[in-house]
């Protein structure tokens, strides 16, 4: 589906996920779209193949936002894996000027974290108009 030209015949939303450091933000991008290519929605990208830039596989963190492309029968979706790290904060701001809303990650086991605040606030400021919050590590 990816590699398609994109044909708008249905709405088209741009989401992405964001939250700190290692609550598991590029995993659950990839459970989306393992889940979806089930129905054939989309094409299953796995956890390592999100991140490719040599240094994110490297070092097992996002440094640059990631996109991923699925759809459901309502809706197209443009996904932004967003970096998570305070030194990645850039990147994580060009990602979310972009959403129309996002999916903030956040471990159960550590509870909201310093980035976790920092990138709600920030989504804030650039209009990003929905927030859901997924727990995770439960």
């Amino acid at each position: 589906m990816a590699k398609e030209k994109f044909v708008r015949s249905k709405p088209h939303l741009n989401i992405g996920t964001i939250g700190h450091i290692d609550h598991g933000k590029t995993t659950l991008t990839a459970a989306i779209t393992k889940t979806l290519a089930r129905h054939g929605g989309a094409d299953f990208t796995p956890f390592d193949m999100i991140d490719k830039a040599p240094e994110e596989r490297d070092r097992g963190i996002t440094i640059n936002i990631s996109h991923v492309e699925y759809q459901t029968e309502a809706r197209h979706y443009a996904h932004i894996d967003c970096p998570g790290h305070a030194d990645y904060i850039k990147n994580m701001i060009t990602g979310a000027a972009q959403m129309d809303g996002a999916i903030l990650v956040v471990s159960a086991a550590d509870g909201p974290m310093p980035q976790t605040r920092e990138h709600v606030l920030l989504a804030r400021q650039v209009n990003v108009p929905a927030l859901v919050v997924f727990m995770n590590k439960c």
